[in-house]
């Protein structure tokens, strides 16, 4: 037994390194010393001596930087050369235009959580508090979605010059150029607050603000296009609307069809230098009232104009609205959301080379000026749209199933309610922290691509299924359109937000994991980026250096991993609160489990994981759920760790553990080489699926937090419109709760005996009057339940209609419908 001693020494001794992540050397010499010392104390020097040996055959070539160089990375080197494709320009491009934060230690294995909890905590300024204060509250109290959405399918035009003179569509917009200048947090903060009342204002207000002809210009344009668009754009004297998408290529602006050609020209009576476009232009939100259109179009100079480069690639313009041959105008209906959206179509068009953002030096700079930008605007506009109406879905779906009352009993009691209710809650508190996440990161500077992908994803899918459960819960309420239905056109409208910018099949399979390895994975792109040095020396040394790198880090994931497992992730040492350490301690080790299963995944099928979309899109399913319990963590902490919101914090965070382990599992089980998928089980789950989704007990607590006034659900609710307006029945419905709540015992007594047959009476207000007189409530009890009933009647009833106000405008007024409209083809 003595002889087994030096074994056990080495491989306890490398498990604690690799666990720890301690350098080559240092566990060359703790190894060593602790095989020589116990060996020899044990008494075996004959298996110490040969455990050494075998140990120096290892050790002493990976610590001599030459020798590892010439016999074990040169090898390496040219089996990488091989099989990694060089990246193509189009691809390193995409892949430096973005800034890796707090995600590239989800990706580590062993995240430093102080980078986390130490970022300043997100608040508005005084400033951007007073907007939201003032200029949003009314602008929401001036929204009717019914008017917008049935009536006008369009916002009306005092709201239009509403938003402009309050200058929404300059919250991107430097003050020295006449904008707002708000942070990510308020640019946020305002568009949740709009879409919780007006999912129409919201995308017009988030459009302009978002990836588009201000972001471009603040970034490329030149000082003259600056200066004469920005303050107009910040006043909303113009209205601008960025056309990217087209019925061919979609969104994939590698592939555009579109084209402008060099050539010379009149403009303006003189012979100038320009272009000749051609495009064809669809969903273009803005367009149909945008008088100024950012293009994007592949730029081909087959005269050498401009120099011996004939294909300069993608590149970008602005084009006022009444350039001549520009057809803009008519419009898309976007499943009942009106807000404008429609084509935009050119062809042979001339324009001159000043139409290019930031002149003709940008010609074939538009990939890398998307790339760069798009992040920026996906990590605000539809997480927070999204954010916005999950608020007002918790709001609504708690008032109202404490107010509607089946058997006795509001609906919020009976069980499969409470199941629906808990979803909201847990999922609500998710998106908010994740859409204030990727907000903060933009302030502190970075340009979030993966956590932006991570966002538009996971906020628009939980945005989907809050919305489907709130409907459950309002049955028919929900489903009867009308001046008093608060969701149906929220339902209609969820799969827009799940389509644009980036549909979530694409996002989800190809963008979070596929941009995520390489760009937060603390080798692969160092390694890759070797591979391009032209040098062989440099080429060599820096490929070894990530190579090794590499090499320990999967060594210590794999040690990482297997020692949380089977601890089940209860050692550790990581921040918070006696309540939210065991939380930091479950990411540690599924932070590990990415990272040796991303590494596996990359190692073992090289180029072929590019086309497994299902394995890739389930290690994006870790990633993000990572991200977002993250989120979580920091925005409990933020908020002070109030003992109130435990419930919500718990639920959405075992959903993501129990999610991350459902990813895991597919990752494994469907992993094509077998064996190994049998050795990343038994590193990853050692003791078999011990997670488990939120309990039923939890979900009450949730429950229970939406259907009463409490602190908790206060800040669920804040950046939402609560007020108890005219326009606003979520407002008003809210207002009630706490009558509703105070009432109840009083109601508890008159249910009583109604239910022991004295009272005869059918009538609800003669119920109550024969209650009174019975002496099973007071007058004024009787008056408080009467005012109550009818309160609460607008809440549950529906609206209808006249036939004839069902029945479209065109048709009433016996005029002809378009032909074009009928068929749903474009007009010739």
């Amino acid at each position: 037994m003595s002889a087994l001693i030096p074994i056990l020494v080495a491989l306890i001794v490398s498990a604690v390194c690799a666990y720890l992540r301690v350098g080559l050397r240092l566990w060359t010499i703790l190894t060593a010393a602790f095989v020589i010392v116990l060996g020899l104390l044990a008494g075996a020097p004959v298996t110490t001596t040969i455990v050494m040996v075998v140990f120096a055959l290892i050790a002493v070539p990976l610590n001599l930087d030459g020798v590892r160089r010439r016999y074990l990375s040169a090898p390496m080197l040219k089996v990488f050369s091989k099989v990694i494709p060089k990246l193509s320009d189009t691809e390193q491009t995409a892949l430096e235009a973005g800034t890796v934060g707090f995600e590239g230690e989800l990706f580590s294995g062993k995240p430093d959580w102080t980078k986390l909890t130490r970022q300043p905590m997100p608040a508005l300024s005084a400033d951007e508090q007073a907007f939201m204060d003032g200029p949003v509250e009314e602008l929401c109290g001036m929204l009717d979605e019914w008017q917008v959405t049935h009536e006008l399918a369009d916002l009306p035009p005092q709201v239009w010059d509403f938003i402009k003179q309050n200058k929404f569509f300059g919250m991107i917009i430097p003050k020295q150029y006449g904008g707002l200048e708000f942070s990510a947090l308020a640019h946020s903060a305002v568009l949740q607050k709009v879409a919780s009342i007006s999912a129409t204002a919201a995308s017009t207000i988030a459009v302009p603000n978002s990836l588009g002809p201000a972001e471009l210009l603040l970034h490329y344009g030149s000082d003259e296009q600056k200066n004469h668009f920005l303050p107009r754009l910040a006043d909303g004297r113009e209205v601008p609307c960025f056309a990217l998408t087209g019925p061919q290529a979609g969104s994939d602006a590698t592939s555009l069809p579109d084209y402008g050609i060099v050539c010379k020209g009149e403009y303006e009576g003189e012979e100038v230098l320009g272009l000749r476009l051609t495009f064809d232009k669809r969903y273009i939100t803005l367009a149909p009232v945008a008088t100024v259109v950012g293009l994007a179009f592949r730029m081909y100079d087959p005269d050498q104009l401009l120099g011996d480069i004939e294909d300069l690639g993608i590149t970008l313009a602005l084009l006022p609205r009444e350039t001549e041959g520009l057809e803009i105008g008519r419009r898309h209906l976007p499943l009942n959301i009106p807000f404008q959206n429609g084509p935009v179509r050119g062809k042979d068009i001339f324009v001159p080379l000043t139409t290019l953002i930031g002149g003709p030096h940008m010609a074939g700079q538009g990939w890398r000026m998307l790339v760069e930008c798009l992040s920026v605007g996906r990590a605000i506009s539809l997480p927070s749209n999204a954010t916005g109406f999950v608020r007002m879905a918790s709001a609504a779906t708690g008032a109202y199933a404490r107010i509607r009352k089946q058997f006795g009993l509001s609906i919020g009691r009976f069980e499969g309610v409470e199941e629906a209710m808990a979803r909201i809650g847990g999922r609500t508190y998710a998106t908010v922290a994740l859409s204030r996440a990727t907000a903060a990161a933009v302030d502190r500077g970075e340009k979030p691509a993966v956590p932006s992908a991570i966002a538009k994803y996971h906020a628009t899918e939980y945005g989907r299924s809050v919305v489907s459960d709130a409907m459950d819960v309002h049955g028919g309420k929900g489903i009867i359109l009308g001046p008093s239905n608060y969701l149906g056109r929220s339902w209609q409208g969820a799969p827009i937000s799940i389509t644009v910018e980036g549909a979530n099949i694409m996002t989800r399979s190809f963008m979070i994991f596929g941009q995520g390895a390489i760009r937060c994975h603390p080798y692969v792109l160092k390694e890759m980026h070797a591979l391009n040095l032209d040098d062989y020396g440099d080429r060599l040394r820096t490929f070894d250096k990530a190579v090794f790198g590499h090499i320990g880090f999967g060594f210590s994931n794999a040690m990482r991993s297997l020692v949380l497992g089977l601890t089940h992730a209860r050692i550790g040492k990581v921040p918070g609160d006696a309540y939210t350490r065991r939380f930091y301690r479950k990411l540690n080790r599924y932070s590990a489990a990415l990272g040796l299963c991303a590494d596996i995944a990359m190692g073992v099928l090289g180029g072929r994981l590019k086309f497994k979309e299902k394995l890739s899109a389930r290690l994006g399913d870790v990633l993000s759920n990572l991200y977002i319990a993250s989120a979580m963590l920091k925005f409990y902490q933020d908020s002070g760790q109030p003992e109130a919101d435990r419930p919500l914090l718990a639920w959405a965070f075992h959903e993501c553990m129990w999610n991350m382990q459902v990813a895991l599992d597919g990752v494994i089980r469907n992993f094509p080489m077998r064996p190994v998928a049998w050795l990343m089980r038994a590193l990853v789950f050692p003791l078999g699926l011990r997670e488990v989704p939120p309990s039923d007990r939890l979900g009450h607590r949730v429950a229970a937090l939406l259907m009463c006034p409490n602190e908790a659900r206060t800040r669920l609710l804040q950046w939402s419109y609560m007020t108890p307006s005219a326009n606003n029945p979520v407002g008003r419905m809210n207002a009630l709760l706490a009558d509703v709540i105070a009432a109840e015992p009083v109601e508890r007594k008159f249910l009583k005996e109604l239910k022991s047959g004295n009272i005869k009476a059918h009538e609800y207000a003669e119920q109550l009057l024969e209650a009174q007189k019975l002496g099973a409530i007071t007058a004024v009890e009787r008056e408080q339940l009467e005012k109550l009933h009818e309160a609460t009647a607008e809440f549950i009833n529906v609206d209808d209609f006249d036939p004839s106000e069902l029945v479209a405008a065109k048709v009433r007024e016996g005029k002809e419908v378009n032909p074009s409209a009928k068929t749903g083809k474009r007009a010739a």
